[in-house]
């Protein structure tokens, strides 16, 4: 059977499964600072080194499907489609774009550490850009434009060196828990 043709069986069910809520624990857990900090990229970052780019992508699919329904998996046990419309949605909506272009990279490149970093880090800048251009239009709507550089300033600078962090720490966690990463 070919990669893409081959199912799901009951092991990568329960991994996606697994993942999803891995991603909503996270979500709950907030580092308060003046900015405060979720560990949701970091289960994003390590369910995909985990689980490899098809099981990991879906996982994020299901936890966005999860939130979307109403479920209170997005941080501040927040849920609903008002999240994901919200000025911060299209960041959690972005994570899909990091595991698309982790599940690219994974297909062209294979696990090479190497790899699966600027995988991650691509995913990441996509993401920044994807959530950023959401959060301008989201909040002209409500206050008036917004410039770039401000809005960068408020929802990316702040977070850049905590996020590598977390996907450095990620990658490393990933590569000691031994797991069939299908």
């Amino acid at each position: 059977m070919t990669e893409t043709a081959k199912r799901f069986d009951t092991r990568d069910i329960t991994y996606i499964a697994m993942g999803a809520v891995i991603i909503a624990v996270c979500s709950w857990i907030s580092i308060p600072t003046t900015v405060p900090f979720t560990m949701q990229t970091f289960a994003v970052f390590c369910v995909l080194s985990l689980l490899g780019g098809r099981r990991g992508t879906l996982a994020i699919v299901v936890y966005l499907l999860l939130g979307a329904a109403g479920m209170p998996v997005f941080s501040g046990f927040r849920g609903g489609v008002g999240v994901l419309l919200g000025t911060t949605g299209g960041y959690i909506v972005g994570f899909l774009f990091t595991g698309l272009i982790y599940m690219l990279a994974e297909k062209l490149f294979g696990r090479r550490l190497w790899a699966q970093a600027l995988a991650l880090i691509l995913g990441l800048a996509v993401c920044y850009g994807f959530g950023t251009a959401w959060f301008m239009l989201v909040y002209a709507r409500a206050n008036g434009a917004v410039g770039v550089m401000t809005a960068l300033g408020w929802c990316v600078f702040p977070f850049v060196i905590p996020d590598l962090a977390k996907l450095a720490l990620a990658l490393l966690a990933a590569r000691r828990i031994p797991l069939d990463r299908g």
